[in-house]
């Protein structure tokens, strides 16, 4: 590593109190030398000081760290199994549930929890926390409308039920969006919510080295309500899931198995 990278890193923290350090460095070096280039710097030096004064630059670095990829039931098979399988697991102990969307990115999977929970559960039953690092795309999600491509994977009746078609868009409907509160979260430098009973986070792991997933995978735990369910993306496997206090559910979820009493802070936000 380069000190001219490893200056930039210190200087990204600073700024935005984003480590990349925790990043998987071949992967998130590649993507942003690729972004410095583009722009016309010689060096991160030089692309950091032209970011002080100019706000575009600062959040087109910001867009590109944290990889706003999205789409509505994406792995439309683990949502049936979401519906079919977890939800009546939850059922048997809960009447209401709190879930975290971790890394929610521009908001099609939260939407696509508070349409599935929504058959199960009447609003002042459920609480959906849905977070991002990226103030943007929680802008974006907030506004609830999206381009069709976005909701290839979504059945048409869902698409009658929950959305409006206007022109190449479909926007969510405002009973679905109001059970969702958006909020900015740091995964890797802030605390984590509470007793959640369903906390899913995908397709963001891969991207972390393997020290960040491990304390990661150990505050999702203490997260989690006693025999509360982890739901990870197709690529993010948990091997040895009982290292971190987990057995598998089933395919991409983990069911806690006990209270770890990890000296982790884990301080809990409402």
């Amino acid at each position: 590593m380069t000190d001219d990278y490893i200056s930039f890193m210190e200087d990204i923290f600073a700024k935005t109190g984003i480590d990349l350090s925790l990043y998987k460095e071949t992967q998130m070096k590649r993507r942003l030398t690729s972004l410095r280039d583009k722009r016309g710097y010689r060096s991160f030096s030089s692309y950091f000081q032209a970011m002080e004064g100019d706000r575009e630059l600062l959040e087109e670095l910001m867009n590109k760290v944290t990889i706003n990829v999205s789409e509505f039931y994406r792995n439309r098979q683990r949502f049936d199994v979401l519906e079919k399988k977890v939800i009546p697991h939850l059922l048997k102990k809960n009447k209401r549930l709190r879930v975290w969307s971790a890394a929610c990115s521009t908001g099609e999977e939260p939407y696509t929890l508070a349409m599935i929970l929504s058959r199960f559960f009447p609003r002042e039953q459920l609480e959906i926390i849905a977070t991002d690092i990226d103030p943007q795309a929680l802008a974006r999600a907030k506004e609830g409308v999206y381009h069709e491509r976005s909701l290839k994977e979504v059945p048409d009746k869902i698409k009658q039920a929950h959305f409006t078609k206007e022109g190449s868009f479909y926007r969510v409907h405002e009973d679905i969006r109001s059970r969702v509160v958006f909020k900015e979260h740091n995964l890797l430098a802030d605390a984590f919510p509470s007793r959640c009973d369903l906390i899913v986070c995908r397709n963001v792991m891969i991207y972390f080295t393997e020290e960040a997933k491990k304390e990661l995978y150990f505050k999702f735990n203490q997260a989690l309500e006693a025999d509360g369910i982890f739901f990870v993306g197709s690529t993010e496997q948990i091997f040895s899931p009982e290292h971190y206090h987990f057995k598998v559910f089933d395919t991409f979820f983990y069911q806690k198995v006990n209270r770890t009493s990890a000296a982790l802070d884990v301080k809990a936000f409402s």
